[in-house]
Parts: C-alpha cells; sequence; structure tokens
C-alpha cells in the first residue's frame, strides 16, 4: 500500500504498540524508540494503542485533482450464496452500468473458495472483468481476510468507485477498508448519480431517521466508497453474448491471515424467509391489531405464492419476527407486486419498498399517507377485505 507509518518525537519506546501490533513489524531499538519495519500493512492498530499519540498513518490516496485523474472506472464488491452471485451483486452491476454510461471500466472482485462459474455470471450480467481471490479459507466470510483482499485490490487497479451492498458483509468491510485508505465512506445509499459538471459521484441516502435524504460527496479522496441497500437498484438484462476478462489474483499468506476462527457455519431453520427474494411481498403494519391476525396474511401469500412482511410498528409490538421488516430500519424489498395492510406508509416504511413494480393498499383511513404513492389503492376494513379476497381466489381456482 502506498503510504508509511510515522513515529513521531513523542515516543517513549513503551512497547505497548509492539505487542499489539499483528504483524509485528515494531520493535524498539537501542534508543528506546520504536521503528517500523517493511512488514506494517498500515492498518493503524497500534496508533489507536499509542497512550501518547506518538504514532500515526500516512496514506498518498487523497491530493490533487492531478492525483485524483489518476483512478478511474468502477469496482463492485461481489457475495455470494449458495455457490452463485448473490442477486444484491447483479444489482449492484446494473447500476455501476448506469454509472459508466458506456465510459468507465466495470469491475468485480470475487472472493471464494470455489469460484465455479459464477465469472462468467458476472460477465454475462455486466462486468468488463472479473478478479477472481480463490482460497480454501475464503469458503466463509471473515472480515480481515476480505478487507486485505479489497484493500490490494483498490491499491493495484485504482478504481475511482467503489460499490458493495449493505449487508451485513458490505457494512462490515467497507468501513473497515475505507479506514485503512483513508477515504470517504458513504454507508446504505439509495441512489447514486455522477455529477454531470464535476464528474463526481453524487451519493444520497436516508438520514435523520429517514425525514430527509442527504446527498453526499466525497471530492478530495479515491475512491469514492458507498454501500447500496439491496433490492434498491434494478439488475440490467442477462446477455450470454457478454464476453470480459477474468484475471487470478495471486493470494498471499498476508491476505489470509486471520485471528478469527470459523468454527461452524450454521444455516437460519424453520420457516425463516428472506423477503428480499420474494416476487409477492404481503406486508402487515399496526393495522393488524394483533399477531394472531396476521394468519390471514399468510393464506393470502401462500396462494399467491409470495411471503409475508411487516412495518416496524408490528415487528416492534412483538407480533411478527423481525427479518420480515420493510423500510428504513429493516430490509429493502422490490417485489413485482407488494400489498401494503393496515400500513399508514410513513417515509421510514417506504423507502423499504418503493421500488416495487405495483404497490397495492388497503387502509381504512382514506387520507393515509400509502393513498399518496401506491400504484392502487382500497379504503376500507382489512379483516373483511382480506378474508374476502382469500375466499375469491379459492373460489376461482375451483
Amino acid at each position: 500500500m502506498s503510504g508509511f507509518l510515522e513515529i513521531k518525537d513523542s515516543c517513549t519506546g513503551c512497547g505497548i504498540c509492539v505487542k499489539t501490533c499483528p504483524v509485528q513489524a515494531l520493535s524498539i531499538n537501542d534508543n528506546k524508540r520504536a521503528v517500523v519495519s517493511d512488514a506494517c500493512t498500515l492498518c493503524s492498530i497500534c496508533v489507536d494503542s499509542c497512550p501518547f499519540q506518538s504514532l500515526a498513518v500516512h496514506h498518498s490516496f487523497g491530493g490533487n485533482e492531478e492525483q485524483l485523474a489518476k483512478y478511474s472506472g468502477i469496482l463492485v464488491l461481489c457475495e455470494m450464496r449458495n455457490g452463485s452471485p448473490d442477486r444484491s451483486t447483479y444489482e449492484l452491476l446494473g447500476e455501476a452500468r448506469k454509472l459508466s454510461a458506456g465510459e468507465k471500466e466495470v469491475s468485480v472482485l470475487l472472493v471464494a473458495a470455489d469460484p465455479s462459474d459464477a465469472p462468467e455470471k458476472l460477465i454475462h450480467a455486466g462486468a468488463d472483468r472479473v478478479i477472481v481471490a480463490e482460497h480454501s479459507s475464503f469458503e466463509h466470510f471473515s472480515t480481515e481476510p476480505w478487507s486485505s483482499v479489497l484493500t490490494h485490490v483498490i491499491t493495484e487497479y485504482m478504481p475511482e468507485i467503489v460499490l458493495a451492498a449493505a449487508t451485513t458483509t458490505g457494512r462490515d468491510v467497507m468501513p473497515r477498508v475505507s479506514k485503512i485508505l483513508d477515504t470517504g465512506l458513504t454507508a446504505d445509499c439509495t441512489d447514486l448519480k455522477i455529477d454531470a459538471d464535476s464528474g463526481m459521484l453524487m451519493q444520497t441516502r436516508p438520514a435523520f431517521g429517514g425525514n430527509i435524504m442527504a446527498t453526499i460527496v466525497c471530492d478530495r479522496t479515491r475512491p469514492q466508497m458507498s454501500t447500496v441497500r439491496p433490492g434498491v437498484m434494478k439488475p440490467m438484462e442477462i446477455d450470454t453474448s457478454r464476453i470480459g476478462e477474468v484475471v487470478s489474483l495471486q493470494v498471499t499468506e498476508e491476505m489470509t491471515r486471520n485471528r478469527s476462527k470459523v468454527l461452524e457455519f450454521v444455516p437460519s431453520a424453520g420457516d425463516e424467509v428472506d423477503i428480499t427474494e420474494a416476487e409477492v411481498v404481503i406486508s402487515g403494519g399496526r393495522g393488524m391489531k394483533n399477531p394472531e391476525n396476521f394468519s390471514i396474511l399468510h393464506d393470502l401469500a401462500h396462494l399467491l405464492g409470495g411471503t409475508v412482511g411487516a412495518s416496524r410498528a408490528a415487528v416492534d409490538n412483538g407480533w411478527i419476527e423481525y427479518p420480515r421488516q420493510v423500510g428504513q430500519t429493516g430490509k429493502t424489498v422490490q417485489p413485482k407486486t407488494y400489498l401494503a395492510v393496515g400500513i399508514s406508509g410513513a417515509v421510514q416504511h417506504r423507502v423499504g419498498m418503493q421500488s416495487s413494480d405495483t404497490i397495492y393498499a388497503v387502509n381504512k383511513d382514506r387520507d393515509a399517507n400509502i393513498f399518496q404513492f401506491c400504484t392502487e389503492g382500497f379504503v376500507g376494513d382489512l379483516f373483511e377485505i382480506i378474508p374476502a379476497l382469500v375466499k375469491e381466489i379459492e373460489k376461482r381456482r375451483g
């Protein structure tokens, strides 16, 4: 990495930094002063541990316009699920292609124990280049190795923009890497645009509980890094005729170094669902009144081949489990059909489902916010409408 670790004159040679360094890059010389070797990765752990503030990491990622101009292209961090790229990765690729406008190269970093046919799928989905970091230790996600690999790739390829999904993986890795590179990061974005005049990435995200939308610009350092809400962006159409470059990254021992160890991977059990993958989502809100009433939504979802979601109010009341929550503090969904039942339509819920193809709403309050942006709205008692709808579907299906 480009940069250096500064040892200031205030160093007392106490040795605390030596004990905390994970790569044994620090030692104390005869003059009772810390010295650093070439093994230093600029991780900044020693900086945080020094009680005298005698250490400082300096990177060369920022700079003047000439230095910033050296960065080009877009890099997407791929997440894998059951051996294939996750839907969120396809969404990011679609957004990256839109941002590139045919002028920027779009690359994908694939960290996996067995890439299989994933590189080909990523190229068909919009990637110009797939950088494959393959190693047996990458079977399950772990923060340090992924951060090390991503940092190395950014340093080598110098992308202007780096995108990752705002999942548990992206929210873990991206802040760590942005700190290592001493650059900016905008988390949980719902909209990305390239400013026509400056060429900067305009990163928009909800702020103050979703009451306002803030647009953030990283104008002094590179790369410009963003995590993006899954379900907000649209993937591009798969084109099996697309061709691209597949590059194998030489994985070093340093990249696989990990202070934690995965003992066991336990997948979610029971009927817990991922509402972000469903094409039909039927969500209940405060109007459902109690947990037992969600059974009518489950009946309707079963008939329509969908799944049940919920507003934060329903989850906070303990009526339904958190993995089904849609909205600012839950999940973002993008189904073909979204039905909001007994949900007022506050902005915090809206940001989690507004990208649905078709939005239906049932609410007895004709002034509810949900009617301002839904495709079709029905004013009435949900306990009359939903059971009647279930009976009608069952009747028509015999």
